[in-house]
């Protein structure tokens, strides 16, 4: 049986995910959003269902609006480092959903970690 590309990257996510609840260790999860016009991320703590933190192409203190290439995901992963210290954050998980670990996500994950993330 032939599956379409959404079913696929349903499944994809669900495989990241669930792999990654059996590692978490009560650690919180950087979960990434791309969609074709932004790209999102959300320092999520699963224990309490709360988000601790987030960043996003929309918002126009970063000067990247409406842009979703590799500088704006850079920028974004840099500034949910920060927000992350800011809330008392070092070590996280990071869930990059069903999108392959390359190009903007590779470039947010760099970020982060150069930002001071751990994972």
């Amino acid at each position: 049986m032939a599956l379409n590309k959404r079913e696929l990257f349903l499944k994809r996510r669900l495989r990241v995910r669930n792999k990654l609840r059996k590692i978490s260790d009560g650690r919180p999860r950087l979960s990434v959003h791309r969609s074709s016009k932004n790209i999102s991320v959300q320092l999520i703590d699963d224990a309490k269902g709360v988000t601790l933190a987030a960043a996003s192409s929309l918002e126009k203190d970063l000067g990247v609006v409406g842009k979703n290439n590799v500088e704006a995901a850079a920028k974004i992963g840099a500034a949910i480092a920060e927000r992350a210290r800011k809330a008392g954050v070092e070590e996280v998980i990071f869930d990059r959903g069903g999108f392959l670990f390359h190009g903007k996500i590779k470039a947010l994950a760099d970020a982060a970690r150069e930002g001071g993330l751990k994972f």
